[in-house]
């Protein structure tokens, strides 16, 4: 069966099953909140945030579950308190359950891949090989 394309994070959140949408929508308002000047759109086929500096946050929709990604090591140790009721594994992917949206989790999540991003194209442009 073929995937379905979807062209915009209202079109994919009403795809999802009928208890999975109204969590979607509190892990997408607290995503806005935190990233206000991101561009939300498609990306892999799940809603994605952009900024500037790079692809900042996904999340997706599942029957049991939701996840974020992309949450690398250094995201999981800084969050590790806050993560122990969540699962995470070493792909970069966080799952929480459908009856659990830590809104305030989710928007410092988001913060800290913002921040990331911004120090890595610091770091970039100032490498002598950026400058050649």
């Amino acid at each position: 069966m073929a995937r379905p394309k979807f062209s915009s994070v209202d079109q994919y959140i009403a795809s999802q099953p009928e208890a999975v949408r109204p969590v979607l929508e509190k892990v997408r308002a607290a995503i806005r909140k935190a990233l206000p000047k991101a561009e939300e759109t498609i990306s892999y086929q799940i809603p994605a945030y952009k900024l500037p500096v790079g692809w900042v946050i996904y999340f997706a929709g599942f029957k049991e579950h939701w996840s974020l990604f992309p949450a690398q090591a250094k995201l999981v140790a800084k969050f590790e308190k806050e993560l122990e009721p969540y699962e995470t594994n070493g792909k970069g992917t966080i799952r929480f359950p459908l009856s659990k949206v830590p809104v305030g989790l989710v928007g410092k999540i988001a913060k800290f891949r913002e921040k990331e991003l911004m120090l890595a194209k610091q770091l970039k442009s100032r490498s002598p090989r950026a400058r050649s």
